[in-house]
């Protein structure tokens, strides 16, 4: 089963998902962007905030998704498949954006991942107040750069990504004890 934990930075992905693999010993662990080699280079790329054009973000991560669809996904379909973001986060993040069309957007994500997606979606969903008291407490990417309104709108994006690709969404309280969190991610897996 491929699943995928989404969320806004600081949801706490990366402590749901080592849980998982602690509970899933045999599954494959893996994340987008960066889930290859190619996609280790376009996540620094993606993260160091050199990019200017939007649309040249959108076209990496899809070159990305595709490399990782071929690479990681395809190869391992009928394993227990557990992604630190998917498609799901590509199509968020571009919907956010505001240059491509749903449409667009929604057709090159079909192409670039040969229509292969999460069986489940699990978005770790936080407030406005708790999301500002996490990102107070480190050092910020080029993405976090951007805002908590920003970060809100992705996660609001998330949920829309998962209707426009017609995926199962579970959503999660992340605000929520992580042995709970926990609890509730392999109850409805």
């Amino acid at each position: 089963m491929y699943i995928t934990i989404e969320g806004i930075d600081t949801a706490g992905k990366s402590t749901q998902i080592q849980k998982l693999q602690e509970h899933y010993k045999d599954a494959l662990i893996t994340k987008e962007p960066g889930g290859t080699e190619l996609g280790t280079k376009i996540r620094e790329i993606v993260l160091g905030a050199e990019i200017k054009s939007k649309k040249a973000e959108f076209l990496l991560f899809l070159a990305d998704r595709a490399e990782h669809i071929q690479e990681v996904i395809k190869p391992n379909i009928d394993k227990m498949i557990i992604s630190d973001r998917s498609v799901v986060s590509g199509v968020a993040y571009a919907l956010v954006q505001g240059e491509i069309s749903e449409t667009a957007i929604v057709h090159l994500n079909r192409f670039a991942t040969d229509a292969i997606y999460p069986k489940k979606v699990f978005l770790l969903k936080l407030t406005k107040e708790e999301l500002e008291y996490r990102l107070s407490q480190k050092k910020l990417d080029g993405i976090e750069l951007r805002g908590v309104e920003y970060l809100l709108g992705i996660q609001e994006a998330i949920i829309k990504a998962t209707q426009l690709l017609d995926l199962e969404l579970v959503v999660v309280d992340a605000t929520k004890d992580i042995e709970a969190i926990t609890k509730e991610i392999i109850s409805a897996i």
